[in-house]
C-alpha cells in the first residue's frame, strides 16, 4: 500500500506547491513507510508514499515514469493479474524494467487507455499523467477498497489517498451541513461527499479525465444487477463455482514479495479465507485478539480449531480493556474526517500487533453485506415474509420504548434490537433500510444539530441509496444497497484507515469482483433462509472446516464505551469536549438536546445513546483538531 497527492494548475506553476507536497507526504508516511518521491512538470505536481510489498527494489519507487518520458504514474494498491497483463503487453513489445505491478499498469494504460480498467483484478487509485498532453487521469477501484479524495477551484485539482494530506495545501474547510446531518444518522459520511463542502471523494467503479478547462468523470463499473433474476444457476452448479471463484481469488491475494499472513476471528469468512489460503503456502501465519475483560466477545477458542485443523503459524494476541483505551488516542489522531464505528479501534490494535510479524494480511471482509450476514437481513428477511401478522408487533413499540434497552447487556440488548425491528416494521422497504442501518433516526439527529439543513439536498443524497429499494420483495435490492452505502463507506475506510495507521496492507478476497459480480447473479434464496445467512458459503466450505464453526451466532464486537464514558472518559463528556459552554460558544449542537442525551447516557436505559456519544466526541475531537484551531 502507499499514499498518493498530487496538483494539476490551469497557471503552469506547479513548482508553487512544493512546499505544501512535502508536508503531504510527512502527514501520509504511515501508509508508505519505505520510500518518498516527487515528480514537477510545469501544471502538475505528483507525490508518493511507498509501502514496499510487490518488487521492493528501487526500481519500482514512484512517481514512475515510462521510457520514453511521457507518461508518470502515482499508484496505490496491488493488481492481482498483473503478471498475466504483463506478458500481454510483452508479446506486444513492451520492455519493462522492474518487476512491478506498477509498471504494467502504467503500459496498460498507455496501450488502452481507460479501457485497461476493466482488465484490471485488484484494488487500487491511481493518477497518470501524459506530459504532451498535460492531461491527468485519475481512477478508483469497482469496490471502493482504496480512497481518493479531490478539491477543485477555479485554479487547480487536488488529490489525495487522506484528507489531512489535501488539508496541507491550504483548501476552503466549509463545513457541509448535510453531511453532517448524515454522519449523525450513520456514524460516517457516505460518498461522494465529504464533511466539507469543496472536497468530494472519488466514487467506487469512478475515472476522471482532466486536460485544461475540460473535467469529465464517468463510471467504468458496477455491480452487474438484475431485477428479479430469471436465468440462474443451480444451486448444486452454485455451490462448486463459489468455491472455485473464492478460492482463485484467495490464491491471486498471495502475490507477495515480503511476508504475509491472514486474520483469524473465528467466524465462518475469515475460517474460509484461512482454509483456501492453506492451500497455497508451506505454513500460513494467523492472527487473533481476544478480550480478557469481554468473554462474551472472545472468539479465540473457535479461531484456535481452524488454526490446528490447518497447522497455521497461529498468534493470539489476548487484551484487556485498557489495551484499547491504551490507543483510543492514537485512533483519534489518526481520523481525518469525523468516523466513528468503534470497532475501528479492534481493527487498529490487530493491524498493530500483526504488523510486528508481517506486512500484508489476508481478511474476510465483505462477505456480510454481499452475501446477508446481518442481523439487520435476517430482520428485513422476517418482515418481507410475515405478513399482515408480524405487523401487528409494530403496535408494541410505545411498550417496548419504556423497558431497559442497552448494547452493554444481553436482555437490554435484545429489547433495544426489537424496538427497532417493531419501529422499522410500519416503515416502507427503503425507509427501513434506512433506520436499521442508523445509529440514531432522522427526528433524533435534527433535534441535536442546531444548524439548517438543506433539505433538498439531504433527500438527493439520500435517495441514491435507497431509492433503489422498492416493494418488489426484492432481497437483493437490499445487499446491493449495502454494498454501496454499508461496505463502502463503513467497513473498508475502517479497514483501509486503521490498517494504513499501521503500514499493514489488507487484502479481501470476498470484493474480488468476479466473485461480487456472480454473487449478484444468483437469487436472494441461495444466501439467506429463515434460519440461515450466508447460506451458500457455508454449504460450499461445510466439509472443509471444524463443525463448531456453523454452530455458533453472529459474532460482532463492542468496544465498552459506556464502561468508559461513565469512568475514564466521563471528564472527557462532562469537562471537554461535550462540555455545555463549549458547546454552546461552538453553536453547532443544541445545548438542552446535548444535555438530554448526556443524562440518557448516565441513566438505566442508555439505549442507544453510548453509540451516539462516540459519534459527536469523535466529531468534536476531529473540529477541534481541524477547525477550532
Amino acid at each position: 500500500m502507499c499514499g498518493i497527492v498530487g496538483v494539476i494548475t490551469k497557471n503552469n506553476k506547479a513548482d508553487g506547491f512544493i512546499n505544501e507536497m512535502s508536508n503531504a507526504l510527512e502527514v501520509l508516511k504511515q501508509r508508505g513507510p519505505d520510500h518518498t518521491g516527487t515528480y514537477l512538470h510545469e501544471n502538475v505536481l505528483l507525490g508518493h508514499t511507498r509501502l514496499s510489498v510487490i518488487d521492493v527494489s528501487e526500481n519500482a519507487s514512484q512517481p514512475f515514469t515510462d521510457s520514453s518520458g511521457r507518461y508518470t504514474i502515482v499508484y496505490n494498491g496491488e493488481i492481482f493479474n498483473f503478471k498475466e497483463l504483463r506478458n500481454q503487453l510483452i508479446e506486444k513489445g513492451f520492455l519493462f524494467r522492474s518487476q512491478s505491478d506498477t509498471e504494467v499498469l502504467l503500459n496498460l494504460f498507455i496501450c488502452f487507455g481507460a479501457d485497461c480498467l476493466n482488465m484490471l483484478n485488484g484494488f487500487f487509485a491511481f493518477a497518470i499523467y501524459d506530459k504532451i498532453e498535460k492531461s491527468l487521469f485519475i481512477a478508483r477501484d469497482r469496490m471502493g477498497v482504496k480512497p481518493l479524495l479531490i478539491f477543485r477551484d477555479d485554479e487547480k485539482m487536488i488529490f489525495a489517498s487522506e484528507m489531512k494530506a489535501l488539508l496541507c495545501f491550504q483548501i476552503s474547510k466549509e463545513l457541509d451541513e448535510s453531511s453532517l446531518f448524515q454522519y449523525l444518522q450513520l456514524n460516517y459520511i457516505s460518498a461522494p461527499h465529504s464533511i466539507f463542502k469543496k472536497v468530494k471523494k472519488i466514487k467506487a467503479g469512478f475515472y476522471i479525465f482532466i486536460k485544461g478547462n475540460f473535467y469529465e468523470e464517468k463510471e467504468y463499473y458496477k455491480i452487474p444487477f438484475q431485477n428479479q433474476l430469471k436465468n440462474f444457476d443451480s444451486y448444486e452448479i452454485a455451490l462448486k463455482k463459489t468455491h472455485e471463484l473464492l478460492e482463485n481469488a484467495v490464491q491471486r491475494r498471495m502475490v507477495s514479495d515480503v511476508p504475509l499472513g491472514a486474520f483469524l476471528s473465528g467466524g465462518i469468512d475469515s475460517s474460509v479465507i484461512v482454509g483456501l489460503a492453506s492451500k497455497f503456502t508451506k505454513q500460513l501465519k494467523t492472527f487473533s485478539i481476544g478480550f480478557s475483560d469481554e468473554p462474551l466477545f472472545d472468539e479465540t477458542s473457535y479461531a484456535q480449531l481452524v488454526a490446528d485443523k490447518y497447522k497455521t503459524d497461529h498468534t493470539v494476541f489476548k487484551l484487556k480493556n485498557d489495551d484499547l483505551f491504551g490507543i483510543l488516542q492514537n485512533v483519534l489522531d489518526y481520523t481525518d474526517e469525523p468516523f466513528a464505528d468503534s470497532s475501528a479501534l479492534a481493527v487498529y490494535i490487530l493491524s498493530m500487533h500483526a504488523k510486528k510479524h508481517v506486512t500484508v494480511a489476508l481478511s474476510g471482509d465483505g462477505a456480510d453485506e454481499i452475501l446477508g450476514g446481518y442481523n439487520k437481513h435476517m430482520a428485513e428477511w422476517k418482515v418481507q415474509r410475515l405478513g399482515k401478522a408480524g405487523h401487528l408487533l409494530k403496535y408494541f413499540s410505545p411498550f417496548l420504548d419504556v423497558l431497559p434497552q442497552s448494547r452493554n447487556t444481553f436482555l437490554g440488548n435484545k429489547i433495544r434490537q426489537l424496538n427497532r425491528y417493531t419501529q422499522g416494521m410500519g416503515l416502507s422497504e427503503a425507509e427501513r433500510y434506512w433506520l436499521w442501518c442508523s445509529i440514531a433516526d432522522e427526528m433524533k439527529a435534527a433535534t441535536i444539530l442546531k444548524l439548517n439543513i438543506d433539505n433538498d439536498e439531504y433527500i438527493n443524497r439520500k435517495s441514491e441509496i435507497i431509492d433503489f429499494i422498492d416493494e418488489s420483495g426484492d432481497f437483493n435490492k437490499i445487499l446491493y444497497a449495502d454494498s454501496k452505502l454499508v461496505l463502502q463507506n463503513d467497513m473498508l475506510v475502517k479497514v483501509d484507515m486503521m490498517s494504513m495507521a499501521n503500514s499493514l496492507e489488507i487484502r479481501s478476497p470476498f470484493l474480488d469482483y468476479e466473485f461480487v459480480n456472480y454473487m449478484f447473479s444468483l437469487p436472494a434464496e441461495y444466501k439467506i433462509t429463515s434460519n440461515i445467512r450466508k447460506k451458500i458459503l457455508k454449504d460450499a466450505f461445510r466439509n472443509e472446516l471444524p463443525e463448531k464453526i456453523f454452530h455458533r451466532g453472529k459474532q460482532g464486537f463492542e468496544v465498552p464505551l459506556l464502561k468508559w464514558f461513565r469512568t475514564d472518559l466521563r471528564s472527557m463528556i462532562t469537562d471537554d469536549l461535550l462540555n455545555k459552554d463549549f458547546v454552546e460558544h461552538q453553536n453547532i449542537f443544541d445545548v438542552h438536546e446535548m444535555e438530554l442525551l448526556k443524562k440518557q447516557l448516565f441513566s438505566s436505559n442508555p439505549g442507544d445513546a453510548a453509540a451516539r456519544i462516540w459519534g459527536l466526541i469523535v466529531f468534536q475531537y476531529w473540529w477541534k483538531k481541524n477547525i477550532n484551531l
